[in-house]
């Protein structure tokens, strides 16, 4: 199968089971249009097809909860309860008990198309390297998290180098055109991100990333004790049912 039908009959199958926002689906057939990298990050539908096909011998390696959808760009930072600054995996839509080798494979690839596309300048053998040093480092030392306050000097220097400028992103939020017509399970699931129950919030469309792009976004924006907030929600049923794909069962095949 064709990657232009493989496409056709993912969102198809989509549309069926969420509602669709065609202008984010189109922005997303062009950006992944721009190269390689970008490519990859909105066709995970395509690696649950044929990655256990190109890689039969790994792709039978012991199953841990693995991230599926992992990539170069699905790590970032954010603030613990204790509001330390951690370092990790950010999203976690297609997680599901996978080959524990679907996420090292994908995330080379994904960091190779990422080099040669011009957005990281390392080389392929120096890539490999990083994430199995990594991987084999993590468990042996009992996978602790990474915070950045004390330990991790590097990677604190560039995320502090990259904070967002306050005024700029909350004008950004403030753009944001409001939603009225919002499923009401998504709306438990946003009042449940509020810090304290009553808190009157206003529910925002977001357009941001890639492999979700055409599913609705939604963000829910208020002032709380002094200050303003933000919480996101994106409905997550598609994503789960994504990850029977991988696993090779005959639901809802493409």
């Amino acid at each position: 199968m064709k990657i232009s039908k493989a496409t056709r009959k993912f969102e198809s199958w989509l549309r069926n089971r969420a509602t669709v926002v065609k202008p984010d689906l189109d922005m997303k057939h062009k950006l992944m249009a721009e190269d390689s990298f970008t490519f990859l990050r909105g066709t995970f539908y395509r690696w649950a097809q044929v990655w256990g096909k190109l890689c039969p011998d790994l792709a039978r390696a012991p199953e841990v909860l693995a991230v599926g959808d992992l990539h170069v760009e699905n790590f970032g930072t954010w603030r613990d309860n204790e509001g330390r600054l951690v370092w990790g995996v950010n999203d976690f839509d297609e997680a599901y008990p996978m080959p524990y080798t679907n996420d090292l494979i994908r995330l080379a690839v994904s960091a190779n198309l990422a080099a040669a596309s011009g957005h990281l300048r390392i080389h392929s053998t120096a890539i490999s390297k990083a994430i199995l040093d990594g991987y084999v480092a993590s468990p042996r030392s009992g996978g602790q998290p990474f915070v950045l306050e004390e330990h991790h000097p590097s990677l604190r220097a560039m995320a502090i180098g990259e904070l967002r400028n306050p005024e700029r992103f909350w004008n950004k939020m403030d753009e944001l055109p409001s939603v009225r017509d919002v499923p009401k399970s998504a709306r438990k699931a946003l009042q449940g991100l509020m810090p304290e129950k009553g808190v009157d919030f206003r529910v925002a469309h977001r357009v941001a990333g890639v492999g979700s792009l055409g599913r609705e976004r939604f963000v829910v924006i208020a002032d709380w004790q002094g200050d303003r907030i933000a919480r996101e929600e994106v409905p997550y049923f598609v994503s789960m049912r994504m990850g029977l794909w991988s696993k090779g069962l005959q639901v809802d095949p493409l």
